[in-house]
């Protein structure tokens, strides 16, 4: 059942299971035969942060090819050229980055090797930093009209992937004002324009016609925030959207098969116990906690098997993680009876309350008392930040920002990890991050991530349920719409509507 008091991105009401026509698309008439027609995209999460690609906002950016990085990651995880064509390690803290040339930004300004010192500047300097460069201390400096010197106060292997994250994009110098505050709008170099931002409710972006790179096939993107699951869905069914994020398993069997497309993904639900207070700060409670858990009937019975069972942090996504992973050895437990805890998740994710119904039984089972609270993720975040509930469900990202884990790792279990909503701060789990940190990328440092994932499931501040799996709609006549594990790409320049679809 929908929520009566959810208002649409358009201010269309939603009632029921049903979107009422028009309201995904309300300026655009329907396409001629032959003629060209834009992408209606609906889309789980609003935006947080206004769209600043300093937060987690980016990465909607980089899904509509709006804003471009340094470098891009391929399947394996490997940097590739983007807005720098080539690079090199000069020393072990210096690295030479040349830019590629003939690129503009969508205001018509020119990118330039100062263009790339001030949006790099920019994310160094904020407060707070983007996730990516958590714990690292970087300093950028122009090398002539077309390169740039990155330096780092430690070594830093893995930089070239640490310069793909959406939130290092390179903006126009007209995105950067006064105290902080960055404006997208007019201000990316990728294949599409934003032209227009409607706060939490929409955004729309058309073609740019100057784009260095491939040009787009459609001529534009209308987007769409709808927290709401069941109306995404309806969308889909209804044909009020051509292209849908995050579609709940629960309504799947509403949709014609050939519209839903599934891949297993790096991104785990977790459970997070709070270790600084309360209850679990406990480790033989925490462990308690760690023993009742039942992680099948969540496959079985929430996601309807289109998820697999964790057996720890990195999932099938990473299919180097499993065959390097040791068994983690039991822990001492103490008998619970009658302790109170309060278990928290949020409702932007379908099936997360859901999930929270079944760990609930499972630790009232086990002699816990559990008082659930679930709300809007915008409304929660805070304070599950903060450490003010005893335990919370997320559905977490581990490999979004570098195609290396080792950034989720520390910015979540970290004692200085911004992310940290288990509040935990262990010097053997510092240690071990530390020490893959250091390590080339390949077989040894990945040896090391898996040592590092160990120590963290030691301390029981973390126990991975399922790993989730891309669940995406596409109408009919969406064609080449990406399909990516990372959730950095959705529309590309090939993206369009098939001519002649309604």
């Amino acid at each position: 059942m929908l929520n009566p008091r959810f208002i649409g991105p358009t201010g269309c009401l939603l009632a029921g299971s049903l979107l009422l026509g028009g309201c995904f698309d309300p300026a655009e008439p329907k396409a001629d035969a032959g003629e060209e027609r834009r992408i209606r995209l609906a889309m789980l999460q609003p935006p947080r942060s206004g769209l600043t690609p300093l937060s987690d906002d980016a990465f909607k950016l980089s899904r509509w090819s709006n804003t471009e990085t340094l470098v891009l990651l391929n399947a394996n995880g490997d940097a590739e050229p983007a807005l720098a064509t080539e690079w090199q390690q000069i020393d072990q803290h210096r690295w030479r980055f040349v830019l590629r040339p003939g690129v503009s930004f969508h205001d018509g300004s020119v990118m330039t090797a100062q263009s790339v010192v001030r949006s790099l500047s920019a994310a160094i300097n904020a407060a707070p930093k983007p996730r990516i460069l958590d714990g690292i201390e970087l300093s950028v400096s122009i090398e002539g009209d077309h390169a740039v010197i990155i330096s780092t106060a430690v070594p830093d292997p893995l930089l070239p992937q640490r310069l793909s994250s959406p939130q290092l994009a390179i903006l126009a110098e007209r995105a950067y004002g006064a105290n902080g505050v960055v404006n997208p709008l007019l201000a990316g170099t990728g294949a599409f324009v934003l032209t227009e931002i409607n706060g939490t409710s929409s955004a729309r972006l058309k073609r740019f016609e100057g784009y260095w790179g491939q040009k787009a096939a459609a001529p534009g993107i209308d987007v769409s925030f709808v927290p709401d699951g069941s109306a995404r869905a309806a969308a889909l069914r209804t044909g009020s959207a051509d292209l849908v994020e995050a579609v709940p398993v629960s309504q799947l069997p509403l949709i014609a098969a050939e519209r839903i497309h599934e891949v297993p993904m790096p991104r785990t639900n977790t459970l997070y116990l709070n270790t600084r207070v309360g209850v679990f700060s406990d480790p033989q409670v925490r462990a308690a906690a760690a023993a009742a858990i039942e992680r099948q009937p969540l496959v079985d019975n929430v996601y309807e098997g289109r998820a697999d069972v964790a057996s720890g942090l990195l999932g099938p996504a990473l299919p180097w993680a499993a065959p390097l992973r040791q068994p983690q050895p039991l822990l001492p437990t103490k008998t619970v009876t009658n302790k109170t805890i309060t278990l928290a998740t949020f409702s932007d994710r379908a099936e997360l309350p859901e999930v929270a119904v079944y760990l609930a039984q499972q630790l009232g089972a086990a002699g816990f008392v559990v008082k659930q609270e679930v709300r809007e993720y915008a409304h929660i975040e805070a304070d599950a930040l903060a450490g003010k509930f005893d335990a919370f469900i997320l559905s977490r990202a581990t490999v979004l920002d570098s195609g290396d884990p080792l950034a989720y790792m520390f910015s979540d279990f970290a004692c200085q990890g911004s992310f940290n909503i288990a509040q935990l701060c262990d010097p053997q789990v510092d240690a071990a991050i530390t020490q893959a940190a250091t390590i080339a990328a390949g077989a040894q440092r990945r040896q090391a991530i898996m040592a590092a994932e160990k120590r963290i499931l030691a301390t029981n501040a973390a126990i991975p349920l399922l790993h989730e799996r891309v669940i995406q709609g596409e109408a009919v006549g969406m064609k080449n719409a990406e399909r990516d594990p990372r959730e950095r790409q959705l529309v590309t320049p090939r993206s369009m509507i098939a001519s002649g679809q309604p």
